[in-house]
C-alpha cells in the first residue's frame, strides 16, 4: 500500500519523505488556506513546491471550477505545471465527464469526495487513476467507511478496473490498518496517523530493558 500525506504544510511533508515511506500528497483547497497560501501564483508555485520535495510522488492539485470547461482550463493548467501533478476532480456529472476528457489526454486524475460504489464505479469507467472514498466523513454519519473500501476494491478486481483506490479522510492509525487489510491501494493520512504506526508500549518496554542491560554489563 502506498503512503500519501494530506496535506498543504511543507514541513510535514518533508518529515514524512525523510520517514523513507512517503508515495505522494494530497491537497485540497481548504488544507492550502490552512497555511496561508493565497492567490492564484503563490497556490500554483506552493504545488511545484511540494512537487520537488516529492520526487517522483503523484501530487493531487484540485481544481476550483464545478464546470466541465472551467475543470478542463484549471486541469490543463495544473498539469502543466509539473509531471507528478495529479488533477483531482470532484464526483459530479461534469467531473465525470472531466474525467474522461483528461484520461483520453493522458492525464492524471483523482476522484474526489466519492461515498459510494456507484459513484467509484463511474469514475473507473471515465477513467480516473486514483479514486478518493472519504472513510471518516461516513464515519461522521454512521456508516463504516473502510466497508466502502473493500467494496470498491471488490467491485475493481471482479472487472480489472486500473483505477487505485485512494483511501482518504484517514483520521488515525487503525484506519490506515483497516483499509491496509480490506485492500486499499493508497492511504492518504495526515503526519500523525503514520508516524503512530511507529508506536507500541511493548517496543517502548523492550528497548528500556534492552538498554538497562546494556548498561549493567559495562
Amino acid at each position: 500500500m502506498k503512503f500519501f500525506i494530506d496535506t498543504a504544510n511543507l514541513a510535514q511533508i518533508k518529515e514524512a519523505n525523510e520517514l523513507g515511506v512517503l508515495d505522494g500528497v494530497t491537497t485540497n483547497p481548504s488544507l492550502m488556506a490552512k497555511e496561508g497560501i493565497h492567490g492564484d501564483a503563490k497556490v500554483l508555485q506552493h504545488y511545484i513546491d511540494i512537487c520537488n520535495i516529492v520526487k517522483g510522488g503523484d501530487v493531487s492539485a484540485e481544481v476550483i471550477a464545478t464546470d466541465l470547461q472551467g475543470m478542463i482550463a484549471e486541469g490543463e493548467k495544473l498539469a502543466a505545471l509539473h509531471p507528478q501533478i495529479v488533477v483531482k476532480i470532484p464526483m459530479t456529472k461534469d467531473g465525470v465527464k472531466a474525467l474522461k476528457y483528461f484520461s483520453s489526454k493522458g492525464i492524471k486524475t483523482n476522484c474526489t469526495l466519492v461515498f459510494s460504489p456507484g459513484q467509484a464505479l463511474l469514475a473507473a469507467k471515465a477513467g480516473a487513476t486514483y479514486v478518493s472514498p472519504f472513510i471518516g466523513r461516513l464515519d461522521d454519519v454512521t456508516f463504516d467507511g473502510v466497508d466502502l473500501i473493500a467494496q470498491i476494491v471488490h467491485i475493481y478486481r471482479i472487472y480489472n478496473y486500473q483505477t487505485q483506490v485512494l483511501a482518504a479522510s484517514i483520521r488515525h492509525s487503525m484506519h490506515i490498518i483497516r483499509c491496509a487489510e480490506a485492500g486499499a491501494d493508497v492511504a492518504t493520512c495526515p503526519l500523525n496517523a503514520i508516524t503512530d504506526l511507529l508506536k507500541h508500549p511493548l517496543t517502548d518496554i523492550g528497548l528500556a530493558k534492552f538498554l538497562a542491560d546494556h548498561a549493567a554489563n559495562k
